[in-house]
C-alpha cells in the first residue's frame, strides 16, 4: 500500500489507520507506510529512553542508541556530566561508533576512516591536512560533534531529535512523582536482554498494558481462574474472583499511564483461602517463587527467603502477613543501607503494577526491584521489533553496582535464554502479528477499562502523526 506521508491531517489517512472509539484498525500495525510516518513524525521528535546510566559508569564510556536510520552516541564525561552526539563524523559521514557500548581511550573520539579526532566534549582536536579544507580556514567549531537534546532522569538518558522539543519537565510530569517515589533512579543493573520479536513494536508492548491476559497466558500464576477458562463454566460470579478484577488503570497526559492492584495481591501477602492446614507464609512464598523461577526479575530469590523467614512468627494484632513482609523488607534494607521506595500507600500499591512512559518504556516495580521493557521498531519491517528486558534492583551501600551489559537472545523459544513467563508472553505476540494480516481482521477490539491504556497510547501517537492536531506541549495536560 502506497500512501504519502506528506498529507496533512488524519482526514487523509486510509480507514486501515484509524483509531476508533472501541478499537484500533489493523493497518497501524502492518502497513509499511504507517511505519514510515511514525519514523518521520514520532521518533524524530518524541522524548525517548536512549540509555541506562549503568551502561556508562566511567568517564570515557559510551553506548550507542539506534532508532530507525538515526544513531546517537551517549558519552559519560565525568561523574555528573553526560553528552549525546549524532553518531557521525562531519567529514565524510562515517559512524563514529560501530554500535553497542565501549570506551573512548584517553578521552579521544577518533574517526576510524581518516583519523579526525574530538575530545569527550565534542570539540575537534585534529584534522589531517586541515589546510586543504575550506580554503585553509576550517575552524574547530565548523566540525564540532553535533549534540542531541538530552535529559537524565531516573537512571535513564532520554533524548529528543527535535530542534525545539517539548520541555522534558512537562513531558515527564504525569509520572515523575511515582518514578521518584519508587526509587527507580536508584535501581541498577541485574540483567539485560534484547530479544528479536516477529511483531510490530506496538503489538509487543501492548501485550503488557493490562493484567487481563494472565489467567490464559500464565495459568501457573492463576490456576483457579485458568481452570475456569479452559475447563469450567465461566460466568460473572466466577470471573469476580479473577485477579485482574483488583487492577485499577489510569491514563495520564502525553500518552503515559499506569495500573496497580494495591494490597489485594499476592505481591503484598494477600492469598486466597486454602483448604486444610496450609501455612499462609508458604502460600505467599510459593506464589512469589513462581515469579523468581519464571522471570528472575521484579521478585528475586532473596525476597522469597525473606518471606519464609516469617514462618512461625506471630502476626501482631492489626497487622497482616503482607504488612510484616513489608516491615521485614524495610528493616533489612535499613541495615544494609539499601535504597528503597517511599513506604507510603500511593507507592506501595504500585508493587506488582506498571508505569508506562510514552512512547515505548514500561516500568514494573516491586519492592526494591523493577523490571523494565523498552521496545524499538525494526528500521525497515513493520512486522519486526527489538524487545529489551532490563532487570534492575537497588543494592546495599557496600556493593558496587555492576556495569550493564546486554545479552543478545538468539532464540526466543529457548528456555535457557528466555524464562517461562516472558516466553509465554512472546509466544502470543508473534501470533497476534500474524493474525493482524488476516483478511478477516480489520480492527482489534479494546475493553473499555482493562485496555484503556492502549487507546490512550494511540490517541497520543496520533497527536504526533496528525499535523492538524496541536503539537505535544502546546495542549493542556
Amino acid at each position: 500500500m502506497s500512501v504519502s506521508t506528506q498529507a496533512s491531517g488524519a482526514q487523509h489517512w486510509p480507514d486501515s489507520w484509524k483509531v476508533l472509539e472501541h478499537g484500533i484498525r489493523s493497518g497501524r500495525y502492518t502497513d509499511p507506510a504507517f511505519m514510515r510516518l511514525e519514523f518521520e513524525k514520532l521518533w524524530s521528535k518524541v522524548w525517548q529512553a536512549a540509555a541506562r546510566l549503568d551502561e556508562i559508569p566511567e568517564p570515557g564510556d559510551f553506548t550507542t542508541y539506534d532508532i530507525g536510520d538515526q544513531s546517537v552516541i551517549v558519552v559519560r564525561i565525568d561523574a555528573n556530566t553526560i553528552k549525546t552526539y549524532h553518531n557521525v563524523c562531519p567529514h565524510r559521514g562515517t559512524a563514529l561508533s560501530a554500535g553497542g557500548c565501549g570506551h573512548f581511550k584517553g578521552g579521544k573520539i577518533i574517526c576510524p576512516f581518516h583519523g579526525w579526532r574530538w575530545n569527550l566534549e565534542g570539540q575537534n582536536q585534529y584534522v589531517l591536512e586541515r589546510s586543504q579544507f575550506r580554503g585553509g580556514n576550517l575552524q574547530n567549531s565548523d566540525v564540532a560533534l553535533r549534540e542531541v537534546h538530552h535529559e537524565v532522569f531516573a537512571g535513564f538518558v532520554f533524548i529528543s531529535f527535535d530542534r525545539n522539543p517539548q520541555p522534558f519537565d512537562e513531558f515527564i510530569a504525569p509520572v515523575r512523582e511515582l518514578m521518584e517515589g519508587l526509587a527507580i533512579g536508584d535501581m541498577h543493573h541485574y540483567w539485560w536482554k534484547s530479544i528479536p520479536i516477529e511483531s510490530n513494536w506496538k503489538v509487543a508492548q501492548e501485550a503488557f498494558f493490562e493484567g487481563y491476559h494472565v489467567p490464559a497466558t500464565h495459568p501457573q500464576l492463576e490456576p483457579d481462574a485458568a481452570e475456569i477458562i479452559f475447563d469450567g463454566n465461566p460466568d460473572a460470579a466466577a470471573e469476580a474472583t479473577f485477579a485482574h478484577k483488583n487492577v485499577v488503570y489510569e491514563n495520564f497526559a502525553y500518552g503515559h499511564g499506569r495500573f496497580f492492584a494495591g494490597r489485594n495481591t499476592a505481591m503484598q501477602g494477600q492469598s486466597k483461602p486454602q483448604q486444610g492446614a496450609v501455612d499462609p507464609v508458604d502460600v505467599m512464598a510459593d506464589r512469589l517463587n513462581l515469579l523468581v523461577t519464571g522471570m528472575d526479575a521484579m521478585v528475586l530469590a532473596e525476597d522469597v527467603e525473606l518471606v519464609r523467614s516469617l514462618k512461625g512468627k506471630p502476626i501482631p494484632e492489626g497487622s497482616s502477613l503482607g504488612g510484616e513482609y513489608v516491615k521485614a523488607l524495610y528493616t533489612t534494607a535499613a541495615m544494609q543501607k539499601r535504597p528503597m521506595p517511599k513506604p507510603v500507600p500511593e507507592i506501595l500499591r504500585m508493587w506488582g503494577g506498571e508505569i508506562f512512559i510514552f512512547p515505548n518504556l514500561l516500568i514494573l516495580p516491586q519492592a526494591g526491584n523493577a523490571m523494565m521493557y523498552r521496545v524499538r521498531p525494526d528500521p525497515r519491517d513493520p512486522n519486526r521489533c527489538s524487545f529489551e528486558i532490563f532487570s534492575t534492583r537497588t543494592y546495599p551501600a557496600a556493593v558496587t553496582p555492576p556495569r550493564a551489559v546486554m545479552q543478545q537472545v538468539t532464540d526466543p523459544e529457548d528456555p535457557e535464554q528466555v524464562l517461562q513467563i516472558p516466553r509465554q508472553d512472546l509466544g502470543n505476540i508473534s501470533r497476534m502479528q500474524r493474525g493482524l494480516h488476516s483478511k478477516g481482521c480489520k480492527q482489534i477490539w479494546l475493553a473499555v477499562e482493562e485496555e484503556k491504556m492502549i487507546l490512550n497510547m494511540h490517541q497520543e501517537l496520533d497527536r504526533y502523526l496528525d499535523d492538524s492536531q496541536p503539537a505535544a506541549g502546546a495542549r493542556a495536560a
